[in-house]
């Protein structure tokens, strides 16, 4: 039995849907909070509700709990800290706490943020504070834990929505409502963009295995691109959109990139650079 918590969002999406080609129904746990009861799964058993509620699944035996339920954005969390703090750490005890009872293994998402200040943001702090949590049910209880730090995930299904996408879903948005595309600051800050479906390969890997990582799995491209370097690209798609420069924001650190190559050298891992193909092939 399988458990994906966070399981109608973009990244949940395409690993439930991977999981299905694959022969498994997992069990799905989302509250909608940045999705709609149309995006579950048909071939799936949706249990519902919030993730705090995970210990009410009674399935005869779980083998692997997907977490990645969350607030995942860094600006709405400035917004809603407590929301941050509900989600990301108290949603994360209660599936650890599931895991210690039921002795099966737990892939969390974490966040490259973990190698920023993680005070600069109620979304660095939570998330930050649910690795702690995994590293103290991995030491305490001897949880099977395995923490994968998310790069900046792009790829089909992602969210257009203003407040709640990534910078690629909020400049789709800002085309399709013909709005300038919108740099925050001088654009020089970088970004690893990783594509879901490379992601979604690592973390079925990791959640079939029986590998483990002291620390985390770093599941980055490898490859960074300036803001100006992902205008540019959107430029040579949407010949007609223009920018403007807006103020820089709290938060917004500037540089990601993956820090070392383990999940490659030990789970064979090979991510690709497909951020150009990618957006050339938009609609």
């Amino acid at each position: 039995m399988i458990i994906v918590t966070g399981a109608t969002g973009f990244i949940g999406k395409n690993l439930v849907q991977a999981l299905v080609d694959k022969r498994v129904v997992p069990y799905l746990i989302d509250n909608f909070t940045n999705s709609e009861p149309h995006d579950i799964h048909p071939n799936c058993v949706y249990y519902g509700g919030d993730v705090q509620d995970i210990s009410k699944i009674h399935p005869s035996k779980v083998d692997v709990i997907y977490h990645l339920a969350a607030q995942s954005r860094v600006q709405p969390s400035f917004e809603d800290p407590v929301g941050s703090v509900e989600s990301n750490v108290n949603g994360t005890l209660a599936v650890l706490e599931y895991a210690r009872k039921h002795k099966c293994r737990v892939v969390y998402a974490g966040s490259s943020s973990k190698h920023q200040n993680i005070y600069d943001s109620p979304y660095s702090t939570t998330k930050a504070l649910g690795e702690d949590l995994c590293y103290m049910y991995r030491e305490c209880y001897d949880v099977d834990v395995q923490i994968c730090r998310f790069y900046n995930i792009y790829g089909p299904g992602e969210s257009l929505d203003p407040i709640n996408g990534n910078v690629i879903g909020i400049w789709r948005h800002q085309i399709q409502t013909n709005q300038t595309i919108k740099i925050v600051g001088d654009g020089e800050q970088r970004r690893d963009f990783t594509h879901v479906s490379d992601l979604v390969d690592a973390l079925i890997t990791i959640g079939e295995s029986k590998l483990t990582h002291t620390d985390a799995w770093e599941l980055g491209t490898g490859v960074n691109h300036s803001i100006n370097d992902l205008y540019s690209i959107f430029k040579e798609r949407y010949p007609n959109i223009q920018k403007e420069h807006i103020p820089d924001q709290k938060g917004n650190y500037k540089k990601t990139l993956r820090i070392n190559d383990d999940a490659l050298e030990i789970l064979n891992w090979k991510p690709q650079d497909r951020l150009k193909d990618y957006i050339l092939k938009l609609r």
